[in-house]
Parts: C-alpha cells; sequence; structure tokens
C-alpha cells in the first residue's frame, strides 16, 4: 500500500438521489456512492445518462443440453466443475438454509433507539481511537491506518439514518453531530468528505423526515460551526484531484440543502468565505463548463434570492461588475441546449437579476454599462433576450430606478423596447415591456427631456402603442373574466370567515389568469391620461367601441390601493400614487 489515502477511495453506501455527480472516464479514478448509478449524469435536471445498450442474448450459445441435465433434481453448478460444485446434497441443503439465515438476520435487523446508541458508542470509539493513534503515530502512518479504516467504514454505515429520520433527535440528543461534524477538520480529507456526503444525505429534501426532525439536526449542526467548517473544505480541496472535485460538489449539496430554510441561507452568505469563494469559482475559465462551476453558480443564485443582505455582500464584492463580465460572452453566443454551460448562464442571469433590485445593485449595474449589454442582448441575443429584458425590468423598478430609465432613454433604449412591444411576443416578455413602461412612467421627472421623449412614442404614428395598449387590456380581461365568474360562484356557497381563507387563492388563480399584467396597462392607460389630453381622448374612443368607459381603469386601480399598505414605505408611496392617477379618472 503506497499511501494511506487509498483506503479511502472506497464508494459510500448510499447516497442521495437528487443530483448525479460526474464520475471520471478512468475506472482506476472511480470515485461515487453506492446509490449513483456507474454512469451517474451531471445534469441537475436529473436527465438519465445515455448509455450504450448492450447486445442483447437471452439464450445460451451451442446445442440445447440433454434432457437429463435440465431435471430440477441437480443443483446449479455456478463454478462449472462437477455435480453440486463437489458437494453432497446434504451438505448443499445444510450450507443453503444458513445463507438464508443469514440474509434473514440483516434483513430484520431493527433500527431503533438501541441501535442508534449502540451505532453511538462505538462512533466515538473509532474516533477516539483514531485520534489517539495518530498522535501517538504521527510519523508512522502504517499504525494508524487500520483504525482510519475502520472509522471510514463507521461513517459510511451512517448513511442508514437517512431512512429513519425518526431518529433526528436522539442521534443529536446523544452528541454524535458534533462528532460527526468535527470529522470534517480530519488531517485525511477523505474522511472529510465521507463526513460532507453523509451530511448531504441527512439534510437531503429526498428524506422523508418531519420539519421538526430537520430543524432538530441541522441547528444542532450549525452549533457545531458546519457553515464555517465546509468554507475550510472548499478552501482546501483540490479540483484537480477527482476524489477533492468530488469533495467540492458534496459541499455544495450541503450548502443546497441548507439554504433551503431563508434563515440558514443567509448566515452562508454572511460567513466570510463562502460567499467570496462562489464568485471566485464561476470566474474560473473553463470550457466546456463543469459540473461543479455551473452548481456554483446555482447555489449563489439560490443565496442572493434568500436575503437582502447576502445581495448586500455580494454587491460590496464587487459582485455586479463581475457577472456582468461573465455574462458580455453571451451577448450573441448562446450557450449549447441543455447543457452545464445553459444552466451556468441561466444561474448568472438570475444573479444579477437579484443585484440589480437592490438600490446599490442598480448604481453599480449602470456604471458597469450594464444597461448597453442588456440593450445589445436585446438586439442580437436569442437566448440572452428575454433575460437581458428581465434584468431591465428589474433594474428600472423600485426604489433608485429613475437614473436606470434616465440612462435607458440616453442609450437610444426606446426604440428598441418599443419596437419589441409592437411584434407579436410570448406572455413573458410583454409582461416585462409592460413592466418597463410602467417604470418610465413612474420614475422619469415631469417636464424632463426623457420623459417627453418617452411620451412621444406613445402618441407617434396616431397612438398604435395605445391601440395595442388596449387590444392586450381586452385579451387579458377575457382571460380573467371566466376565473372571477367562477369564484363569484365559489364566494356564494361560502361563509365569511372560508372566503378569508380562500381569499389567497383566489387572488392567485387571478393573477395566474394575468391580472397582473391586466393591472399593468391599467396603471398605464392611466397614466397616459394624466399627462395627455389627446392620448385620453384616444383611449376614450377605443373603449366606447365596446361601451366601456374610463370606469374599467378606476375600478382597476381601486382594487391595487385596497391591497396595499401604508405601513410599508415602498407600498405607501405605490398607493399615493394610484390614488393620484385615480383624481384624473
Amino acid at each position: 500500500m503506497t499511501s494511506i489515502d487509498e483506503l479511502f477511495k472506497k464508494p459510500l453506501s448510499a447516497a442521495s438521489a437528487k443530483r448525479k455527480l460526474d464520475i471520471t472516464k478512468d475506472p482506476n479514478e472511480l470515485y461515487k456512492a453506492a446509490k449513483l448509478e456507474a454512469n451517474g449524469d451531471v445534469k441537475s435536471k436529473g436527465k438519465a445518462p445515455v448509455v450504450e445498450d448492450e447486445a442483447e442474448d437471452d439464450g445460451y450459445a451451442g446445442p440445447e443440453l440433454p434432457p437429463d441435465f435440465e431435471s430440477e433434481d441437480i443443483p446449479d453448478d455456478d463454478e462449472g466443475r462437477f455435480f453440486g460444485g463437489g458437494m453432497e446434497r446434504q451438505t448443499a441443503q445444510a450450507m443453503n438454509y444458513i445463507d438464508e439465515q443469514d440474509q434473514g438476520e440483516v434483513v430484520n435487523e431493527k433500527f431503533d433507539v438501541t441501535w442508534l446508541r449502540r451505532f453511538a458508542l462505538n462512533f466515538e470509539k473509532k474516533i477516539s481511537k483514531n485520534a489517539e493513534l495518530r498522535g501517538k503515530f504521527e510519523n508512522d502512518p502504517q499504525k494508524f491506518m487500520a483504525s482510519e479504516a475502520d472509522l471510514d467504514t463507521e461513517i459510511k454505515s451512517l448513511s442508514i439514518l437517512s431512512e429513519h429520520p425518526e431518529l433526528y433527535n436522539e442521534f443529536a440528543n446523544l452528541g454524535c453531530v458534533g462528532s460527526l461534524i468535527s470529522l470534517l477538520s480530519h488531517e485525511n480529507a477523505d474522511i472529510a468528505i465521507d463526513a460532507i456526503q453523509i451530511i448531504s444525505e441527512l439534510t437531503d429534501e429526498d428524506v422523508e423526515a418531519e420539519q421538526e426532525q430537520w430543524d432538530t439536526l441541522v441547528n444542532a449542526m450549525l452549533d457545531a460551526d458546519l457553515i464555517e467548517l465546509l468554507a475550510q473544505n472548499l478552501a482546501r480541496l483540490d479540483e484537480g484531484s477527482e476524489a477533492d472535485r468530488a469533495g467540492i460538489y458534496y459541499v455544495l449539496g450541503v450548502l443546497e440543502n441548507l439554504a433551503s430554510q431563508a434563515s440558514i441561507a443567509e448566515k452562508i452568505g454572511q460567513d466570510s468565505h463562502t460567499m467570496p469563494w462562489l464568485l471566485s469559482r464561476i470566474q474560473k475559465k473553463e470550457r466546456p463548463v463543469s459540473q461543479n462551476q455551473q452548481y456554483s453558480a446555482e447555489i449563489l443564485a439560490i443565496l442572493l434570492q434568500s436575503s437582502p443582505k447576502n445581495r448586500e455582500r455580494c454587491i460590496s464584492l464587487d459582485g455586479v461588475e463581475a457577472l456582468l463580465q461573465l455574462l458580455s460572452q453571451y451577448r450573441k453566443r448562446d450557450p449549447e441546449k441543455d447543457s452545464d454551460e445553459e444552466e451556468y448562464a441561466e444561474n448568472l442571469f438570475d444573479s444579477l437579476t437579484c443585484l440589480v433590485d437592490e438600490a446599490s445593485g442598480k448604481e453599480k449595474f449602470i456604471e458597469g454599462e450594464g444597461m448597453e449589454l442588456a440593450q445589445i442582448m436585446l438586439k442580437e441575443g436569442k437566448f440572452s433576450k428575454t433575460r437581458a429584458l428581465r434584468i431591465l425590468d428589474h433594474a428600472m423598478g423600485g426604489s433608485g430606478g429613475g437614473a436606470a430609465c434616465e440612462r435607458l432613454v440616453e442609450a437610444a433604449g426606446l426604440r428598441t423596447v418599443f419596437g419589441m412591444f409592437m411584434r407579436k411576443q410570448e406572455s413573458q416578455i410583454i409582461e416585462h415591456l409592460l413592466g418597463i413602461f410602467g417604470s418610465l412612467l413612474r420614475l422619469l421627472p415631469g417636464g424632463s427631456a426623457p420623459r417627453i421623449r418617452t411620451l412621444a412614442k406613445f402618441m407617434e404614428k396616431d397612438y398604435e402603442k395605445i391601440e395595442k395598449l388596449i387590444k392586450l387590456r381586452r385579451d387579458y380581461a377575457s382571460r380573467v373574466s371566466p376565473v372571477e365568474q367562477a369564484i363569484a360562484k365559489e364566494r356564494k356557497s361560502l361563509t365569511k370567515e372560508e372566503q378569508e381563507v380562500m381569499a389567497g387563492e383566489w387572488l392567485s388563480r387571478r393573477f395566474d389568469a394575468g391580472l397582473f399584467s391586466l393591472q399593468l396597462i391599467d396603471v398605464i392607460l392611466a397614466w397616459l391620461v394624466a399627462e395627455d389630453d389627446g392620448a385620453k381622448s384616444k383611449i376614450v374612443s377605443l373603449l366606447s367601441d365596446r361601451d366601456e368607459d374610463l370606469s374599467l381603469l378606476r375600478s382597476t386601480l381601486q382594487e391595487q390601493i385596497e391591497g396595499l399598505s401604508e405601513d410599508e414605505p415602498g407600498q405607501k408611496d405605490h398607493k399615493e400614487m394610484l390614488e393620484t392617477l385615480l383624481q384624473f379618472l
């Protein structure tokens, strides 16, 4: 044996099926969990790998056996020797009986508190023995290799606990969680990797644990400094090694599991090492994009979606500039479809969208010429077009969006977005365009050149944009109306208390039918009525074609006002704006 590390290249006994780890094509570097297929697919979408079918051959080669050899009285001779593998019939029967009994003992083993306590005792003994021998024979690995192998086996046997989450509370109470977490700092990185993989299994979303059971286990892990130790492993593992590359993957898997809770996601994002490591990892130049690079971008997006504090921290680390640089390669080039790179790019767009929701992120986005990059993507991109439009929608809305609105006008972006609006588009693009129009009308200063240019776009070519808005309004209203009628029928048969319970679901159904876009259109039309007499006359004329009037807009705005609270600053400002617009209707 040339190295102690060779002991620990064996697979774990079980692993999460949520994601599948890439494995090397060199069988000598094989590193995987037993639950993962040998050709485990990399992609997080869970698609099965393409495997060449082996030649089907259900029959036997050569002539058929003589009838005598087909008798059921003749035992199987698996080794191709004489009758019964050299054993008499009674001996063979006795051996089969013993095998059946041994198998029965394994199958019938009871995994309960008693088993767990027995395991915990052995687990602690193995850890202590290995630590003692390592300290005593630090310069003679041969003296502690056997104890390390025993510890490795014990760690892997913990996999069965993921099938018995009812034992999580007892596992935490016994102190085993702290012992398991402590192994993340073990001198042998392979021991740490095995422990990380077990932690990933125990916290996986596929484990059928109650929330209270999961919380108890994870809180005990966090108390043992899990996040900090995971970050230390990210720093010490070298992806040039297949085993370490797998270790990075398992660390990211644990982070994903933990980030399912927003409060924990915020702790991860505020860790002094994790966010900088993720930003550094996604910027490594790799062709093709590796699984770990894609996974790192995904974890970053999850953390940014979970917490404003995480977004602010990423912005302070120049995250906006980094993402703009990475996304600039997709101005005209599309990533290969259904590839790791496509998921990678998608997560980069998601991350940047999160960052520009913050006022400081909008500022960095403008400084980094993000508005110009987005406009190029709108003109020349395919994969990037819809995603760039979504980023613009977020950058131009909310607090601090006024500067982005002005920059769009200055960069001649009005022609691009209004040109897209007049062409046939899918509903998602239309929704983002409506959001951009609403932000322009709300945030551009009154009487300013950018505002006048925006209003002129709505008025040009005999108000063709207003005609398109009215047409869209009727399309969305035709979708929302049947849903509202169905809800009205349901409402009649329910008590007041039951109606309050159903209110959220009803609103969700109306939004799914297109209520949000309908509301956006009515706010835009209300702005145009308030801004220009010619626009008002056109809108009134178009509505009268179907015996409609401005009361339609009033009712939509009134409903929005009733749903807003004055206790929150953002909602308070929006409510005041809508109340002002009502006066012009």
